[in-house]
């Protein structure tokens, strides 16, 4: 069940990365502009349409993943997508990706494999009471409010970028814990239940929030300020949530000491593929 949960978890990360990338063409074609305006505009255009692909895989991927696995293991593996979204790039680019950009991808590697390695995320719960839905919900549909507020209140391209990004992270996170719970309810008891659990439209809904955020992200700045907060903070709220719903458990003690050392690795090698990114045109661009 591990294996196969790590497995579509990488392929997601792929699948994402991929959708991610012709998002980001798309986005860079259209005037400046935000919300269903944005949306329209951009489905006219083709690379968007195969960027809709590549996220709609993901996430049949992820829906996989989470049915095998706990979301304190699926999601950090959602790191992965900024390295695959530069390599994807290099051919679409004729580029050549340079000597720091292959260790920065090694070190995101070797980081998540060590993480994951010391915490062993564990937990087979699907489903989780409402008091405790309550407050996460509240919590983080407040966050993707408060994101929204605060890109209008800068005109910062770097800041509205990671702003967005942030709130379309957190909304990523929820989404893949609405998902989980759904999912878990067709594994269990059929499409019936499926249809008629409030988690199926939710994860529906927030997925499109999250959808849009992400519009936006992509098209207010680059993709070094976007791409970070989106999948380190996607991580780090998901591993949260597992733990707030599922009762998902990581190891503790001395264990935290590898923990912390992948966690830096990973960020390490994050932080350098950002300086990357504009070597290659932004990845798009």
């Amino acid at each position: 069940m591990i294996v196969l949960a790590l497995l579509f978890a990488v392929l997601g990360a792929f699948s994402n990365a991929l959708g991610t990338t012709f998002q980001r063409k798309a986005a860079s074609t259209v005037a400046q502009g935000g919300g269903l305006r944005l949306l329209l505009a951009l489905v006219r255009r083709p690379a968007w349409a195969l960027g809709i692909a590549g996220v709609t895989g993901a996430a049949v991927f992820q829906a996989l993943a989470l049915v095998n696995g706990p979301m304190a293991l699926v999601q950090p593996v959602f790191i992965l997508e900024l390295p695959f979204a530069l390599l994807v790039a290099v051919p679409v680019l004729h580029r050549r990706l340079p000597a720091d950009g292959w260790w920065a991808i090694g070190g995101v590697v070797a980081g998540l494999a060590l993480l994951l390695a010391a915490a062993a995320p564990s937990g087979v719960r699907q489903q989780a009471p409402m008091d405790r839905w309550i407050p996460v919900l509240a919590f983080t549909l407040g966050v993707m409010a408060a994101s929204v507020v605060l890109s209008r209140s800068s005109s910062s391209p770097l800041f509205r970028a990671a702003v967005l990004a942030a709130g379309a992270a957190v909304g990523n996170a929820l989404t893949a814990a609405l998902m989980k719970s759904a999912t878990g309810r067709l594994a269990d008891d059929g499409l019936p239940a499926f249809l008629t659990t409030w988690q199926t439209y939710g994860f529906a809904v927030t997925g499109i929030a999250a959808l849009l955020l992400l519009e936006n992200a992509l098209q207010a700045g680059p993709l070094a300020a976007s791409q970070p907060a989106l999948t380190i903070g996607d991580a780090s709220v998901s591993l949260l949530l597992g733990v707030a719903l599922f009762d998902e458990r990581v190891r503790s003690g001395w264990w935290i000491l590898p923990e912390v050392a992948g966690v830096l690795l990973i960020l390490w090698g994050v932080l350098r593929l950002t300086r990357v990114v504009p070597q290659l045109g932004d990845v798009v661009r």
